[in-house]
């Protein structure tokens, strides 16, 4: 049994996996997942798991380069965002429309699905390098 870390197997593989420019998301229950991209479904209940716990456990282990959210994100659910910028501390967050932003998670390696019911609580990660 892994004794630190992320101990949801397919978080890990997935993370683990990751090479430079590639995307990850972490997605309240809402956003539309596309067939073509993996789906790790955490959701358990209403706000269970939280977006920004998970987002949080991501983060200890994925080394991000740049954020991108939904521009209706800063309006609608600006403690959200503002939340992420304080996770991610100097990494740069774009942000685009939330079509685009839908449309940029078919790329996405996968698609974490939590618990969150808060409008907008969707982050795209783009991978670093750390080196």
């Amino acid at each position: 049994m892994k004794r630190i870390g992320i101990l949801n197997q397919p978080i890990s593989s997935v993370i683990a996996g990751l090479g430079h420019t590639d995307t990850l998301v972490v997605a309240d229950a809402g956003l539309p997942i596309p067939q073509e991209t993996q789906r790790i479904d955490l959701a358990l209940a209403e706000g269970i798991p939280g977006f920004l716990d998970t987002l949080r456990v991501v983060l200890m282990e994925m080394q991000v380069e740049r954020a991108i959210v939904a521009e209706e994100m800063l309006e609608t659910s600006p403690g959200v965002y503002e939340a992420i910028k304080g996770l991610l501390g100097d990494v740069p967050i774009e942000a685009v429309p939330h079509a685009a932003f839908k449309e940029r998670t078919r790329s996405a390696r996968a698609v974490i699905r939590t618990g969150e019911f808060t409008p907008y609580a969707n982050v795209i990660l783009v991978a670093g390098v750390v080196f």
